[in-house]
């Protein structure tokens, strides 16, 4: 990706910076390389480091700090994760529900209606008390309703809702419910329907100590170029089951044959372990994901290869450190970090003695799951 004369100076500027400070968060032979770009400030002095464009090597260097070690306890990092995953539920009360066949599938900001949907009053209205919105009730079947509201999304354009990518979510009450419709993906978090997606943790075991695999996406991406995410992650689109879309984005994103993520596999085999959730509200977009978990233990020799052209590279790394990168950066995409967590309390690197155990635990799940 190239970079701007703005972003270089940027860049200098915070690889100065760190170099003159004498942090134990921080320690001095922690230098952004010469590729980085940090597009917020770096704060030193707690354990959050930010960044939009890094290295394998930042990664490491953070991870393997004298913080690492003294406070592996501290759980303040992982709650930022929770924050930035839950922003904005205050206001809530800016939303208004929006149903279909007396069955609540979402939530439009007042002001996106007013300023965006109010026109297409052949497809939404307004209840006579103006408690809730609905669809125009001559829009009866599934497929009337996908292709007048598909209709408005084309009309409102990239502009308003960028990142169209002509895949289909269902529309229901809750997941396995009846479909009323289907929405492009682009357009859930405006209309505030439950979006849900897979992520699985690839993790393999030496010398008895367990082992992630990390991606870091690729920076043509159009959403979160260039961070680190899941081994395996995706959208749970229409018409597909959980297991079956594991299998596919196994398959796409990191080269792992059905032969071994399959449920028959008896040595290896993605196990489905829970779900976190989470709700966003930022401005017009009302975010509320459902993420379902799957474990893999890996080969020890096996070495992912992505296929779809989405992730630029892999890095096989401790646990332990991958908690330290978790916490003390904004490296992950926002979401992966909740299923790290999690993975981190099924694994035992998150124990009850630690302060904010229980609520940390609980945090996970802020999102309504049904």
């Amino acid at each position: 990706m190239a970079c701007n004369h703005h972003q270089l100076r940027l860049c200098h500027s915070v690889r100065s910076s760190i170099a003159s400070l004498s942090s134990p968060l921080l320690p001095t032979r922690l230098t952004l390389s010469s590729r980085t770009l940090a597009s917020t400030p770096i704060r030193v002095g707690s354990p959050s480091v930010s960044a939009t464009c890094f290295t394998w090597d930042d990664v490491v260097r953070i991870s393997d700090s004298q913080y690492s070690s003294r406070h592996s306890s501290d759980l303040q990092g992982f709650f930022e994760k929770i924050r930035v995953c839950n922003r904005g539920l205050e206001k809530q009360s800016d939303f208004l529900p929006f149903v279909i066949e007396d069955q609540t599938v979402g939530y439009i900001h007042k002001g996106f209606f007013d300023d965006h949907l109010k026109r297409f009053s052949n497809v939404f209205i307004f209840t006579q008390d103006n408690s809730h919105i609905m669809l125009h009730p001559v829009l009866r079947t599934p497929n009337e309703r996908t292709r007048a509201v598909g209709d408005v999304v084309k009309c409102l354009g990239e502009e308003l809702i960028p990142g169209i990518r002509k895949e289909l979510y269902p529309v229901a009450s809750s997941f396995g419910a009846p479909v009323f419709f289907l929405l492009e993906r682009a357009a859930a978090p405006y209309f505030g329907i439950k979006s849900y997606g897979v992520h699985m943790n690839g993790y393999t075991e030496r010398n008895g100590q367990k082992y992630l695999w990390i991606g870091k996406r690729s920076q043509v991406k159009p959403t979160y170029p260039g961070m680190l995410d899941h081994l395996v992650a995706g959208g749970l689109p229409h018409g597909i089951a959980c297991k079956e879309n594991v299998m596919k984005e196994c398959e796409e994103e990191a080269g792992i044959p059905r032969s071994m993520s399959k449920e028959t596999c008896l040595t290896h085999r993605a196990v489905p372990v829970g779900a976190v959730s989470y709700g966003d509200i930022d401005g017009y977009r009302y975010k509320r994901d459902v993420l379902f978990c799957y474990d893999l233990k890996l080969p020890d020799d096996f070495i992912p290869k992505n296929q779809d052209g989405e992730v630029e590279s892999f890095r096989l790394i401790p646990v332990s450190q991958v908690a330290d990168v978790v916490r003390r950066t904004h490296f992950f995409k926002a979401n992966c970090s909740l299923v790290i967590i999690d993975f981190l309390f099924r694994h035992g690197y998150i124990g009850p003695d630690s302060l904010g155990y229980l609520e940390l635990l609980q945090s996970l799940r802020r999102g309504d799951c049904l």
